[in-house]
Parts: structure tokens; sequence; C-alpha cells
């Protein structure tokens, strides 16, 4: 399948098919299916970034115990090595200047 430009919003797990929908910060060259699994990492992403704050909101509870937030910072490099590998140079540029993926 032919791939086409699409535009990543990380903060809200968007990927968008048109730049002027709204502001975005990294541009990638995907196929629809491979749009629509970035945009499920993005998902699987948020979803423990909301775990881990209702979480750090009981008072008893220890922050050493919090292991969604390994499982947050999992699925979010893995969402950025997904962006890395689908970006244009510009983005993969950025991404690689982040030292995210060093990690």
């Amino acid at each position: 399948m032919e791939k086409s430009n699409y535009y990543v919003k990380v903060g809200t797990g968007e990927v968008l098919p048109d730049k002027t929908m709204s502001e975005w910060e990294f541009e990638i060259q995907a196929t629809p299916e491979q749009a629509s699994m970035l945009e499920e990492a993005l998902r699987d992403a948020d979803k423990e970034s909301w775990e881990n704050f209702f979480q750090a909101h009981i008072p008893i509870k220890e922050y050493s115990s919090f292991h969604q937030i390994d499982d947050y910072d999992h699925n979010l490099k893995h969402a950025y090595e997904a962006i890395h590998a689908l970006g244009t140079k510009e983005t993969k540029e950025h991404i690689e200047s982040m030292g995210i993926l060093d990690e």
C-alpha cells in the first residue's frame, strides 16, 4: 500500500492526514495501517499517563510501587521509535536530538 504524509501530535495522541487540521509536532510517511498503529501506541501511553495521575493521589501508596510509570515510559518510547521509523528526515533528526531512543 502507498504511503502518505501524516502529522503527529504526541500530547493528544493524534495522527492527522492533513497538516492544516491542527498544530502538529512531527511529520511521518506511513500507510493508513501504520498510522493507525501509531495512534494506538500513543493512546496506550496516554492511558498509562492517566493511571499514573490517579495513583499519585493515593497518599498511602509508595512511589516505588508505581509500576505504571515503567509501563508509561515503555509505551511512550515505543511511540517515539515508531515516529522515528516512519518520520521524514527532519523528524528523525529531531527525535535523535531528544535522546529518547538512547535510553
